[in-house]
């Protein structure tokens, strides 16, 4: 059986983490992105470089002819969200997902072989950040930059996949792993003592550990009734106080110092050049579909998912 997976924009962290996987696990990944992969790729990877097609992430051009009888693509092409939200990263962040997406059902109706299944990253912030709510698959879409772009993203992808294609997609929430994403540097303040409450302590994070999302994926490719959106999310969300006070117990951090949201309106402009209101608003959200077909999750609580990423131990 053709065991080729083509992951597009798969040189980021999660690309490389997913194509390590899919490797251990038999398949042969091909990544797709603008940039060659860098080593040494989280993960691992025990077989040497992986194929590597640049791509500028709008056009079918140079590479296109890799998804011909691939067995899956799995599209995790998209400016990252991690930025200032000037209106230009705001416009560069929904272009890099709809372009991309349309380009690879360009590329698709070029081809006489496509794969059987589109496996299509989103957002679980298409959700939006309510207060309180718990946000399962069949909760309304949210306001703001967020679900608008998760919206696009999808709609894009229900345009551009073939007829017949069996469609999957990932409504993803923060991924945690230990080499790449958003907890490293969490982690770092964390060590530093100011791993305390942000704002109220109150908004919600989703999460889920590098190797479910993995797994997920994996699903997604082998299980031929695996159709439709899923939230892409642990089933134990936590509130970022709870969030904060299990990292600081897994490192060994006796306190954490607090900030108030002004604080952090100020800290993530001047120094670490991000979005404060990644941490300042948040939502609890859980997979009904993932509970109801029986998918389950190797870390399904906070502590044993940080437990294994910093000790090794689940």
């Amino acid at each position: 059986m053709n065991k080729h997976i083509v992951i597009t924009g798969g040189t980021g962290y999660i690309g490389l983490t997913l194509a390590s996987y899919l490797e251990e696990a038999g398949y042969t990944p091909i990544l797709v992105s603008r940039n060659e992969p860098s080593f040494p790729i989280p993960g691992g990877n025990t077989r040497g470089a992986f194929t590597h097609f640049t791509w500028d992430a709008r056009t079918p051009e140079g590479w296109g002819h890799c998804l011909e009888g691939c067995l899956a693509i799995v599209n995790l092409a998209g400016r990252t969200v991690d930025c200032i939200k000037t209106p230009d990263h705001c416009d560069e962040i929904l272009r890099s997902r709809v372009e991309s997406t349309q380009a690879i059902g360009k590329a698709l109706k070029r081809i006489a072989n496509p794969p059987k299944v589109w496996i299509q990253m989103s957002t679980a912030h298409i959700y939006g950040d309510p207060p309180k709510l718990w946000c399962d698959e069949e909760a309304a879409f949210g306001y703001g930059l967020a679900p608008t772009v998760g919206k696009a993203w999808e709609a894009a992808f229900h345009e551009s996949a073939l007829p017949g294609m069996r469609k999957v997609i990932l409504r993803t929430s923060f991924v945690l792993g230990k080499e790449g994403g958003a907890l490293p540097q969490l982690a770092q303040i964390t060590r530093f003592g100011l791993g305390g409450k942000v704002g109220s302590g109150k908004q919600g994070v989703s999460w889920i550990h590098e190797t479910d999302l993995n797994r997920l994926i994996r699903r997604a490719i082998e299980d031929g009734t695996t159709a439709g959106a899923y939230i892409s999310s642990a089933p134990n969300p936590v509130s970022y106080s709870d969030f904060m006070k299990t990292l600081r117990k897994t490192l060994k951090v006796p306190f954490g110092l607090p900030a108030a949201a002004w604080m952090v309106r100020l800290a993530t402009k001047l120094v670490f050049r991000t979005d404060p209101d990644l941490v300042l608003y948040g939502r609890y959200c859980v997979s009904k579909r993932l509970k109801q077909e029986g998918f389950n999750f190797l870390y399904p609580e906070l502590g044993m998912a940080l437990s294994e990423i910093y000790s090794g131990k689940s």
